[in-house]
């Protein structure tokens, strides 16, 4: 429980390291912005495949991971669906901290809360290396998040204080997920094996309909596919580091 708490504590609270440019710099770069993002796709999309898919057939059975992939690609997508999608550095319509604004945050709540799950039920799992290495993953991921959405914060005319502190509460419903999730996992040992595949179907979602095209519409093709590559090959070393 406690090794548990402390990855999920630090996986979360990447999203808030991931905000903290904000106070040293005025705006990120398109092309090192791609470049990120396809890092983060790149380790997503290794940990699913070589971490938790595995892991999750062990658990479960291949009915068990087909059915957890299946139901965490429908559950992201229909958050995708129902909460509107706004180009943080590129929409104009932003212009002032009002419902928009509010609702962009709500929606980094909710698209929080299965990648907390994610991490719960991975330190839940017979392996343990895989929480660790989820952890990492998803740490990963939440960097540029976090460092996007105080963006889009500060370019609604909310301070650098405050748009920092939105950040880090987003940051703690992750952590609180996580929790619950691990709780819940440990609780139904059956639960385990479809968490790790509901959580492979959620990332792999997120790497493929948001990072990949995210990082290929500004003309840095070329360097983000190298830097997704490499994302890919350092989580490989990561899983063969945590067994």
């Amino acid at each position: 429980m406690e090794s548990a708490l402390i990855g999920s504590i630090i996986s979360a609270m990447a999203t808030v390291l991931g905000a903290a440019p904000i106070f040293f710099i005025k705006k990120l770069s398109e092309k090192w912005k791609d470049i990120l993002i396809a890092f983060t796709a790149g380790i997503m999309v290794s940990a699913s495949t070589f971490g938790l898919m595995p892991q999750a057939i062990k658990e479960s059975g291949i009915v068990g991971l087909t059915l957890g992939i299946l139901i965490g690609i429908v559950v992201l997508d229909l958050i995708e669906k129902n909460i509107p999608h706004i180009d943080v550095e590129n929409d104009s319509r932003v212009s002032s901290f009002d419902s928009k604004s509010l609702l962009v945050i709500i929606a980094l709540f909710i698209h929080n809360i299965p990648e907390g799950l994610s991490t719960g039920f991975s330190y839940a799992s017979q392996n343990a290396g895989l929480g660790p290495m989820v952890a990492i993953s998803i740490g990963a991921q939440n960097m540029p998040e976090g460092l996007i959405l105080a963006v889009f914060l500060i370019n609604s005319k909310v301070s650098k204080l405050r748009s920092f502190a939105i950040v880090f509460l987003t940051g703690l419903m992750e952590a609180v997920s996580a929790i619950i999730g691990y709780l819940t996992a440990s609780s139904i040992q059956n639960l385990i094996g479809f968490g790790l595949a509901f959580a492979a179907g959620a990332m792999l979602f997120i790497a493929y309909k948001e990072l990949i095209p995210e990082s290929h519409g500004h003309g840095y093709e070329r360097p983000s596919t190298y830097s997704f590559i490499f994302g890919m090959l350092i989580m490989v070393y990561i899983s063969h580091w945590f067994g």
